[in-house]
């Protein structure tokens, strides 16, 4: 990670490159390749496996096997409309994970009992030792991601000797240490992940600075900004390419209108 800059205290420091080095996790070792489009390159051993979503398997040596892992709370996750299944490698052999898009990738070690909560859709891969859950956050800024009020935001917990989180960040990555009781406002597609113990709330902030009139053209033309705060102690990662879910071709919007060109 970067340092902070002169005169530039207290702001989110970026990660200035993607994690550099080999990365070890039991007999598992990793390591980040390419700049602009990351692969995650591992190096399975014959205990420690890895689960991860299906799409972003990149390549594999045949001697890996692939399979297919239940999820904690499959039932909640079933009539949440979310995936109760996800795919899973052992060893020993290699396999490549990449999310195909530019950005950079954060690895985490969590340690046992330590949470992070995570955009859906957004983390690599796992080792085996973290525990995958998830959570629904309500809120208006959430609208932009459903329809029901909210969406939802996987949990991973460290287990036993711990493991190994890898995420995807579109763009660049940032991280912001958020002391107790600090707040910072963040875009609703920007944040990234966050240390459990940092709350998340939902503000919208009126922008005005001509007066009387210029509330009233606030007030009348709707100009706002619908933000995510988030309360500290705990750690807030950040992406520059804010992330918002594609509509399907045809779908409606909200608001009542298709996205197709008439």
């Amino acid at each position: 990670m970067g340092s902070p800059i002169p005169g530039f205290n207290g702001e989110p420091i970026p990660e200035l490159r993607n994690p550099q080095g080999l990365i070890h996790s039991g007999d598992l070792t990793l390591r980040i390749e390419g700049e602009v489009v990351p692969v995650v390159d591992v190096e399975l051993g014959n205990q420690q496996s890895v689960y991860f979503e299906h799409h972003i398997l990149l390549w594999k040596h045949p001697n890996v096997r692939l399979g297919v892992k239940g999820l904690k709370g499959a039932v909640k996750r079933y009539f949440a409309g979310l995936q109760i299944f996800i795919s899973e490698a052992h060893g020993p052999g290699n396999i490549a994970f990449s999310r195909e898009a530019p950005g950079q990738i954060v690895a985490l070690r969590l340690g046992r009992g330590q949470s992070v909560d995570v955009r859906e859709h957004q983390f690599l891969l796992a080792t085996s030792n973290v525990e995958y859950d998830f959570s629904f956050q309500r809120g208006l800024a959430n609208l932009f991601f459903s329809r029901s009020g909210g969406f939802f935001i996987d949990r991973f917990h460290g287990k036993q000797d711990g493991g190994l989180l890898l995420i995807h960040g579109y763009g660049n990555v940032f991280e912001k240490n958020l002391a107790a009781g600090e707040v910072l406002d963040v875009e609703p597609g920007a944040w990234l992940w966050k240390d459990s113990s940092v709350r998340m709330d939902t503000v919208t902030a009126l922008q005005s600075s001509g007066g009387i009139l210029a509330a009233i053209g606030v007030m009348i033309g709707g100009i706002s900004f619908t933000l995510n705060r988030f309360t500290g102690p705990g750690r807030l990662g950040l992406q520059s390419m804010t992330y918002h879910p594609p509509a399907p071709e045809g779908a409606t919007q909200v608001g009542g209108t298709s996205n197709l060109n008439s």
